[in-house]
C-alpha cells in the first residue's frame, strides 16, 4: 500500500471538512446517498483546484520576489 504524502493528507482533510460543511448546510429533505456521493466528489475536486491555484500563485509571487 502506497504511503500518502503530506500534501495528499492535507488535501484529504480539507476535502473532508468542506464536505461536512456542505452536508450540514443541506436541507434534511435533500440528504440522500446520491447527494452525499456527489458532494464528496465535488469537495475533493474543489479542494484540489483551490490548493493548486493557491500554490501556483504563491510560487509565482515567490519567483517575482526572488528576481528583485
Amino acid at each position: 500500500m502506497a504511503e500518502l504524502t503530506v500534501m495528499d493528507e492535507i488535501i484529504g482533510e480539507v476535502a473532508e471538512g468542506l464536505y461536512k460543511k456542505w452536508v450540514s448546510a443541506m436541507p434534511d429533505d435533500e440528504k440522500n446517498q446520491q447527494a452525499f456521493s456527489a458532494m464528496s466528489k465535488n469537495a475533493h475536486e474543489t479542494t484540489l483546484f483551490v490548493i493548486q491555484d493557491f500554490m501556483n500563485r504563491f510560487n509565482a509571487a515567490a519567483e517575482e520576489l526572488k528576481d528583485k
